[in-house]
């Protein structure tokens, strides 16, 4: 049966929308929501009619045509234009599971009051959500700055009959699935293809599944880590509390307990060690590991801030008694978060493909390419290049998009963020580093194979029992790439926080 989450003015929590993300969760407006709207499209409409002087966007032209009074038996039609004319993105389409969350994002925006939209607009958002009708969305064509303009007008076409959405694997236009439900399309009123485009939900919907499949990136790589110390034949010593007491950044700190939380019990950590020291992409995994961490902290922070925000303008204080014009939906915050979360996510990769390295090298004992018989096998070799190849493209895809500005509408938006260039980059890069982090857990697992019959701590052999379940062990060459898909979907999926709990 599926649950209900009731869209409200509560703080909404990356966690909360994790789980409706996740479930057949069916979106609802509150009471005090609907209220909410209902308060501020009134107001609207009576302040209109009371208006002495044009209101920005209510009965005037757009960005730089903002001195341009529109007469009221055209507000309706300026609505219309302003959704049509906006809808020019181009690209690849959206991801379906981030077009989801825009239709959440845009709702529970909308419901704070603020926007003057009518009721009937907001629940047929929620309607789209709940009845899985994903809105076609282009990812190139927004700037970031006067909100996701071009991805959110693609986004709300289907709501008066135009556009394409996708349902039930077809692909259909926007009046299509409206005869399908006998829906009218709405007729939008004063200001609510503003309130509509104006916003950062494209921007906010990455970020936000960015940041949750970051934080399952953040605890695969401090297992795999640990694995593939205890494969290397490494130490522990780099771990201990008193070396991070004394630099205690709190991600360095947070990741050098749970990598000894991990380690606890291992036969292999209380084997005498030839070496003194490890490569530092073992000695150092509290460090570098740490300070992602903590960067992906930051960025939580900040998409926790924007999902919990009106970003559409202007803005309705019916209390107040006041329209203001102001700029909620410029992605700056965003952009710098995601270009920092893309650099984070990146060098979670980039040091997960050194270890990878070295467990290939042929070093303590291990046969190189860990294989037996290397020479008549490959074994190993090439999916480290591939690690090496993904890391490499990282890096290209890590240049700030936030740092770009170009000058738009007649130079009225003069300054712009680039945050959906930055988010598109970032959903990238998580990708990638997912990849990168699975060719570890490969050669990891393969490497462990030669340090037997010893044993590695109960929840790595927890781990590892479970991997290779999916996984056989490599005893001579074989077409490695379904392995690569199956281990990439493991490290997506397996529920790592149990093997600490």
């Amino acid at each position: 049966m599926a649950q209900q989450h009731l869209i409200s003015p509560q703080p909404l929590s990356l966690a909360q929308i994790k789980q409706v993300l996740q479930g057949s969760t069916q979106l609802a407006l509150s009471e005090e929501a609907e209220q909410l709207v209902v308060r501020a499209h009134t107001f609207l409409h009576q302040h209109l009619k009371a208006a002495q002087k044009p209101v920005y966007g209510i009965n005037t032209g757009f960005g730089a045509l903002c001195n341009t009074t529109i007469s009221n038996e055209n507000l309706e039609t300026l609505q219309r234009n302003l959704m049509m004319s906006h809808a020019c993105g181009t690209g690849d389409e959206v991801p379906q599971e981030v077009v989801r969350l825009m239709l959440f994002l845009k709702a529970q925006s909308l419901a704070y009051g603020h926007s003057g939209v009518q009721l009937t607009t907001l629940q047929r958002l929620l309607t789209f959500f709940n009845r899985d009708i994903f809105p076609v969305v282009y990812q190139q064509g927004s700037l970031g700055a006067s909100g996701d303009l071009a991805p959110l007008a693609h986004l709300c076409l289907p709501l008066i009959g135009l556009g394409e959405v996708r349902f039930q694997d077809f692909k259909l236009q926007g009046h299509e699935v409206l005869d399908i439900f006998s829906w009218e399309p709405i007729k939008l009123q004063a200001k609510e293809g503003l309130a509509l485009l104006n916003g950062t939900q494209l921007m906010s919907a990455y970020g936000a599944i960015i940041c949750l499949r970051a934080r399952q990136v953040s605890l695969a790589a401090d297992f795999l880590a640990a694995l593939s110390l205890e494969a290397f034949d490494g130490l522990q010593a780099p771990f201990s509390p008193e070396i991070h007491r004394i630099r205690p950044h709190g991600g360095q700190v947070k990741i050098a307990a749970r990598v000894l939380q991990i380690l606890a019990g291992s036969q292999l950590q209380q084997q005498p060690k030839a070496q003194v020291q490890d490569p530092y992409s073992f000695r150092c995994v509290p460090q570098v590991h740490g300070a992602s961490l903590d960067a992906l902290e930051y960025a939580e922070k900040v998409f926790t801030t924007e999902v919990n925000s009106v970003t559409d303008n202007p803005n309705v204080f019916p209390e107040e008694d006041l329209i203001l014009s102001g700029g909620n939906f410029h992605g700056q915050p965003l952009a710098l978060a995601l270009d920092f979360l893309s650099i984070a996510l990146a060098e979670w990769g980039s040091i997960s493909e050194r270890r990878t390295y070295q467990l290939i090298s042929g070093e303590r004992g291990l046969p190189q390419f860990l294989i037996q018989e290397p020479g008549l096998n490959s074994g190993f070799m090439i999916p480290q290049y591939t690690a090496a190849s993904i890391v490499s493209q990282n890096k290209q895809l890590c240049t700030p998009a936030s740092v770009d500005s170009i000058v738009s509408s007649n130079g009225q938006e003069d300054h712009v963020s680039m945050g959906a260039n930055g988010a598109t980059k970032a959903y990238q890069v998580v990708q990638n580093v997912e990849r990168i982090l699975a060719i570890e857990l490969m050669t990891a697992v393969q490497a462990l194979e030669f340090r037997r019959p010893l044993q590695t701590s109960s929840a790595l052999e927890k781990l590892v029992a479970a991997y290779r379940t999916q996984v056989p062990a490599l005893e001579k060459d074989r077409v490695l790439q379904p392995d690569l898909e199956k281990s990439i979907r493991f490290i997506r999926e397996f529920p790592f926080e149990e093997l600490l709990a």
